[in-house]
């Protein structure tokens, strides 16, 4: 037994040896690793600002507070080291009271997780600093926050309003959507660390080791969007929206020389502060949804054709009642007799037929390439999440009705800002900008950079962009199919548009889709402003659904931004010539099958 009893202290002996000589330390870094608690300390994710300077979205610390509920039952009583079963209800009674006014609670509600089962019990995950230091101060054992699960709280002050163009945080710190998500690299930041020895309790040990890396706070994200020209037109659209019935609506409000977007209202919308309840659409409507553009399109058919020099102006246009091509019979809004138009009256009247035989002067693909010029069928180039490039197949692919429905606006689908582009390039002489949404980025040292600019593109030249123009005031006009956008003391231009609608749930048309889009003062455009309801039921034409929108927020940008009163008036422009003189001429368009030349 002595041996035995020898052999084994010898085997401790070793041990030791081992562990205090040898081996000493490594022991001890893993007893002080053991020991050692490493929490992330979270950034807080950078301000999204209007132009103007107004918040869209911030960030505010939270704390997440937890509940041991085998330390709680032992609150204001004798024994503070372990649960009494005849006063563990009376303990957590007293705990629950005292802290239903600092989570918001009743004391009925807190009770179940006080007294529950576990040792982990969370009772609430938005709690402000300042709450937590009134409830650490009331000293409720097994009360703590844990430092592992505090995410910053997202806070959106102008709620719905810009909803749909912001985006939205989801409740674990992650970008849902919009520019949250576009610009999320620059406002996430770099979440910090702190490092400590704890007690077995869990307290810091003093004189322990101690450490860490601060957190670096996202970049503050300053948008091109002025905050009262988005509050005026979502407001403007949600109520024209209701009192036409329609499904959905968007709003696109940019900068006629430099493309800066500053308002892109969409409809129905959400409120980002309860993501939980939202029950409008989480996109943008005007950046992510598709339709045909109807008679807005045929803006870019005249303007290839004018700088083509294929048609001018004043060029007379026979417009029959109704024109066949292939297995169609193509028709205008309404019915009428043969008309006498020029190429201006062609498209203040927003003649299908006519804006045909405007298109029919060029091959297909050359119109196609004017299509592509003007930005349909590639996204914006904004980087916005989501976005949609829109639907234009190459001219090779057209049926032979689609090689004419192109021209007036079906048989292809844009987005609403694309549809505002092709109004921005007129109005700026023929330059397309591309569309931009952010002005630049603050970092936390407080540096701003601004956003890079790109280059325009030429699409056609500042005489063929000048005479759009001067058509484009004449569909505004009395003779027009928009006079309801006048602006008194401005000069306007711009177009109706009506399409049909394909729902894409119903996988068919159904309804249609009302648009104007136009720009002011027209002698030195500065605001373009595009309007499109889906699906209307009050009624269907974009001069009676869109175009009041259209003046009402027009009107209030301009004055937003001080832009002076027109100062010259409009040139006069020939809309309509007689039979006689539409004859007689060698040059009038017209459906040389029913017409022939003389």
């Amino acid at each position: 037994m002595t041996i035995a009893v020898l052999f084994v202290f010898s085997i401790f002996a070793a041990q030791l040896l081992r562990i205090q000589g040898f081996d000493s330390s490594a022991v001890a870094a893993q007893a002080l690793e053991q020991r050692t608690e490493k929490v992330v300390i979270p950034a807080l994710r950078g301000k999204i600002t209007s132009s103007d300077g107004v918040v869209l979205a911030s960030s505010r610390a939270r704390e997440t507070v937890v509940a041991d509920p085998t330390a709680v039952c032992t609150y204001k009583q004798k024994s503070t080291k372990t649960c009494d079963p005849a006063t563990s209800g009376v303990a957590v009674d007293l705990a629950a009271k005292a802290l239903a006014p600092l989570l918001g609670r009743t004391a009925d509600e807190l009770r179940p997780r006080l007294g529950g089962s576990g040792r982990y019990q969370v009772l609430d995950r938005k709690v402000s600093p300042l709450t937590w230091r009134k409830i650490a101060n009331l000293g409720i054992p097994g009360i703590y926050r844990d430092s592992a699960e505090a995410v910053p709280e997202r806070v959106y002050p102008q709620g719905p309003n810009s909803a749909s163009l912001v985006g939205f945080v989801t409740n674990d710190g992650a970008a849902g959507g919009g520019l949250e998500s576009m610009m999320d690299t620059a406002l996430k930041g770099t979440a910090g660390y702190s490092i400590f020895e704890k007690a077995p309790d869990g307290s810091k040990i003093p004189g322990g080791r101690q450490g860490g890396a601060p957190a670096d706070d996202g970049q503050d994200v300053m948008l091109t969007v002025n905050s009262n020209i988005q509050w005026y037109a979502q407001n403007a659209l949600a109520q024209q929206m209701a009192k036409m019935g329609a499904q959905s609506g968007t709003a696109v409000v940019m900068n006629a020389k430099t493309s800066k977007v500053l308002a892109l209202a969409s409809y129905p919308t959400f409120d980002p502060n309860d993501i939980a309840s939202a029950k409008g659409s989480l996109v943008n409507k005007a950046l992510n949804d598709v339709f045909e553009p109807g008679s807005t399109a045929k803006v870019m058919t005249v303007a290839a054709a004018l700088e083509e020099k294929l048609v001018t102006p004043g060029q007379p246009v026979v417009i029959p009642n109704r024109m066949q091509r292939f297995d169609a019979s193509f028709k205008d809004s309404h019915d009428h007799p043969t008309l006498y138009r020029t190429v201006a009256g062609t498209l203040a009247e927003s003649s299908n037929i006519g804006t045909i035989l405007i298109g029919e002067t060029m091959p297909p693909k050359k119109l196609e390439e004017y299509f592509r010029k003007f930005g349909l069928g590639s996204r914006s180039g904004m980087g916005y999440p989501g976005e949609s490039a829109g639907l234009l197949s190459s001219s090779s692919k057209w049926s032979g009705t689609q090689r004419s429905t192109v021209m007036f606006g079906q048989g292809l689908s844009v987005t609403a800002i694309q549809a505002a582009s092709v109004f921005q390039t007129i109005a700026n002489g023929g330059m397309r900008m591309t569309p931009s949404l952010i002005e630049g980025t603050t970092a936390e040292n407080g540096t701003f950079t601004k956003a890079a600019e790109k280059p325009g593109t030429r699409v056609v030249s500042e005489d063929t962009a000048a005479k759009v123009n001067a058509m484009l005031e004449g569909v505004v006009s009395k003779e027009g199919t928009a006079p309801q956008a006048q602006i008194p003391g401005y000069r306007v231009a711009g177009k109706t548009g009506t399409a049909d609608f394909y729902d894409a749930r119903l996988k068919r048309y159904s309804g249609k889709t009302a648009s104007f889009i136009g720009y002011a003062p027209a002698d030195n455009p500065e605001l373009v402003v595009a309007v499109i309801l889906q699906r209307p039921s009050a009624s269907i034409y974009g001069g009676t659904v869109a175009a009041p929108v259209f003046h009402d927020v027009m009107t209030y940008a301009l004055q937003e931004l001080k832009v002076p009163p027109t100062g010259t008036a409009a040139a006069p422009i020939t809309l309509s010539v007689t039979p006689e003189e539409a004859l007689s001429n060698p040059d009038t368009l017209r459906d040389k099958a029913r017409h022939p030349a003389k």
